[in-house]
């Protein structure tokens, strides 16, 4: 046990590994060593970033928490300290079940945090944070929290009433992290589209990347988590004139079903689905979209899924990811819909969807095979340079494997000649 060093574990989302990040930077500042995601804790004091999201990211979270609890009991740390959505969220039940937990904290308690370790939060540091992730590439939230309120979704319960960062904040944080040497910034929130309506009366995301993309030094923006219900169509002309707002967006859509649509409070329809992609694909040529879709969700028969999967054999999406629906203590579906598809039925329409991406992906990597890409290098491997590129988001999207064929320099822009291409991965060569 290392004296005066604090191991910080986060799960879940890279919202909060951001806010991870700011605790990181005020527990420096107290004087404390920390360390982040160890390969094996062995400071005095852990704290865990918890997801409550979903069933599995609670079941992570809380055997997490257990197997640090025996290693208190153990010895091998002398505090545990929780915080997150999971304890924001089951605050009270946590309190009771986990009593090898010495102190919960909530989503934004960091003041609390210091308090409790006898130091003191550092007001003039709020808006800075030490980077956890490769230092080329970093993480921009620009809101918190949601006011959608969809069926199934608890994020409002824990997050509460979507808040933007003023833009003059984002704007400081932009240069502030391109003087580090941060190249690549991805844009996140929960609900990217309504960035600025609560401090400016209008969507102001638009405007936000043109002035990020003016930033000098900043050579790739990415956005995440935009909402298709009242979309700010004005980022599309930033994406189509600014070769630095990468032709990416991650937009989540649920599903095509206008039943299961209005099921689950998306106050959208399957033709103004249809609309949104045809004329986002329109006006950004090139754009990879990514999505994330719900099978199993009340309401959803036979004749509803097979629309699903027509609409992703139509839509082509470069990038989808899926999970079947599992309900969530008070939101809305849980309390006013039955939750009665049998889990059997939702894992194979789960995996028979992906499927039909799997091979929807490899025709799009294989139409890559030829073509010179931008990419940027991540890290280097035993045998290959590991990049990715405009179309390609940390931890989630293909990655590009290099030959190494000649020394590249991880954080560097260089450009690559796809080779070959499997369904997640493409391959290449560099001749400098």
């Amino acid at each position: 046990m290392r004296r005066n060093k604090i191991d910080i574990i986060s799960l879940g989302c890279s919202k909060n590994l951001v806010d991870s990040e700011h605790l990181i930077r005020q527990l420096h500042a107290a004087g404390y060593m920390v360390e982040h995601n160890p390969s094996h804790v062995d400071g005095e004091i852990v704290v865990v970033n918890t997801c409550g999201f979903i069933a599995d990211a609670q079941e992570e979270s809380i055997n997490t928490i257990l197997e640090l609890g025996e290693a208190k009991k153990q010895g091998k740390i002398r505090k545990l300290l929780v915080m997150g959505c999971l304890s924001e969220r089951f605050m009270a039940d946590l309190i009771e079940e986990l009593p090898e937990v010495d102190h919960f904290y909530g989503k934004f308690n960091w003041k609390q945090i210091l308090a409790y370790l006898g130091k003191s939060y550092r007001d003039d540091l709020a808006s800075d944070r030490i980077l956890t992730t490769p230092p080329h590439y970093a993480y921009m939230k620009i809101s918190e929290g949601c006011n959608r309120f969809c069926a199934f979704c608890a994020i409002p319960l824990i997050t509460g009433r979507h808040k933007s960062v003023p833009m003059e904040q984002l704007l400081d944080e932009t240069r502030n992290l391109v003087s580090r040497g941060v190249k690549e910034f991805n844009v996140i929130a929960q609900d990217l589209s309504s960035y600025g309506l609560d401090l400016y009366g209008k969507m102001m995301l638009p405007s936000l990347v043109e002035q990020m993309a003016a930033v000098p030094g900043v050579e790739w923006i990415r956005l995440h988590y935009a909402y298709p219900t009242q979309f700010p169509w004005d980022i599309l002309p930033v994406m189509a004139q600014h070769p630095n707002v990468c032709n990416y967006l991650d937009i989540a859509l649920q599903h095509i079903s206008d039943k299961v649509l209005t099921n689950m409070r998306r106050h959208i329809t399957r033709d103004e689905t249809l609309q949104l992609i045809e004329r986002m694909r329109h006006e950004v040529p090139g754009l990879h979209l990514r999505t994330t879709l719900m099978v199993g969700f009340p309401g959803e028969g036979d004749r509803e899924f097979d629309e699903l999967m027509d609409f992703v054999r139509d839509a082509r999406f470069e990038r989808m990811g899926a999970f079947a629906y599992s309900e969530e203590a008070g939101t809305w579906a849980a309390q006013n819909l039955e939750d009665n598809i049998p889990q059997d039925v939702k894992q194979s329409r789960l995996e028979a969807l992906m499927d039909l991406q799997e091979s929807i992906s490899m025709e799009i990597q294989e139409a890559k095979v030829g073509t010179t890409q931008h990419v940027i290098i991540d890290r280097e491997e035993e045998e290959y340079y590991v990049g990715r590129t405009q179309y390609d988001s940390p931890e989630v999207d293909p990655e590009v494997l290099i030959t190494k064929t000649t020394p590249l320099t991880p954080g560097n822009f260089y450009n690559a000649k796809i080779t070959a291409a499997l369904p997640f991965e493409l391959m290449a060569t560099v001749e400098k």
